[in-house]
């Protein structure tokens, strides 16, 4: 099959219609159902039946589409390479990301980047820690941003900033507002657990079993956002990631440092060998100096 085949044929099986593919490919009808024809003759079998007025993917069409859709990945990704290198005021940033950044720190960037750039287009996607390389080498983001993810082959890390779990809690549970606690406090107290919570649960869960320390979870929930919304109910406490906590701070809620303090790494990850775009450098630039300067900001001002 040709580019232009794989184009009109991708169309068509996602939009359900030469009219829909058309208007999609901002082309002709005819010119889309000539490719269409062009294709299946040199195919050699059809890839859709007209019944009862609609387009119907043949079996044949069915079993090609997942590869034809993995081709058609890689030529947007050409275009969007493209498009930056034509003009670096404009073209798309795609960024991976851990949901937690998304209350204040990536909301801020962007806000900034969009005022300085607008001609920038800019995707965010939040994903976990065993999507990242994936979605690096098949270019599906440009770097992602992490919480000290681990070693991957053919991807270059590079810290952007130091941060901390904080202790969440009902400010009536400690009506004197710490800034800082022992989790050996919280050994009679309901604390939230997180499922799956990657090497920050791993963090939380050494330091317990170093110190010995034996706390009650009959709650657990998948994302610290869940758990830190609890937390406002006065249904327990949870050890969370200060971007998280920050970002869901109300006056039912306190946080406060835990000691010793559990650090962790905000890393921004990107293929090994490939350099980013400049638009998407300078928005890395500018999350490195947000970043930089919160936690700044927050050494200096207890946590309340």
């Amino acid at each position: 099959m040709r580019l232009r085949h794989i184009e009109v044929f991708h169309a068509i099986y996602m939009t359900g219609s030469v009219t829909n593919a058309a208007e999609f490919l901002h082309v002709s009808q005819p010119s889309v159902s000539k490719v269409l024809a062009h294709a299946e003759q040199q195919l050699g079998f059809a890839l859709f039946e007209r019944i009862k007025g609609r387009l119907i993917a043949t079996e044949e069409a069915n079993l090609l589409f997942g590869e034809v859709d993995k081709m058609y990945q890689q030529l947007r990704s050409v275009r969007h390479c493209a498009l930056n290198l034509k003009n670096k005021s404009s073209g798309k940033i795609t960024i991976g990301l851990a949901p937690a950044l998304g209350f204040e720190l990536i909301p801020q960037a962007v806000a900034r980047y969009n005022k300085l750039n607008p001609q920038v287009h800019i995707h965010l996607q939040t994903m976990h820690h065993d999507e990242v390389r994936q979605a690096l080498t098949e270019h599906k983001i440009d770097f992602a941003l992490m919480f000290s993810p681990p070693p991957l082959p053919g991807i270059k890390q590079q810290l952007v900033c130091l941060s901390q779990l904080v202790m969440m809690y009902p400010r009536d549970l400690l009506p004197d507002i710490p800034t800082h606690v022992s989790l050996d406090q919280f050994e009679h107290q309901e604390v939230i657990g997180i499922g799956d919570s990657g090497p920050l649960g791993d963090l939380l869960w050494h330091r317990l079993t170093e110190d010995d320390i034996a706390i009650n979870t009959n709650i657990t929930v998948q994302t610290y956002f869940i758990a830190a919304r609890l937390v406002s109910q006065n249904i327990g406490v949870c050890a969370i990631d200060e971007f998280t906590a920050r970002g869901n701070l109300n006056d039912k809620v306190a946080i406060a440092a835990i000691k010793p303090a559990l650090n962790f790494n905000l890393t921004v990850l990107r293929l090994e060998d490939k350099n980013l775009s400049q638009i998407a450098n300078d928005f890395l630039e500018l999350v490195i100096e947000f970043s930089n300067a919160k936690h700044h900001t927050s050494e200096s001002q207890p946590i309340t």
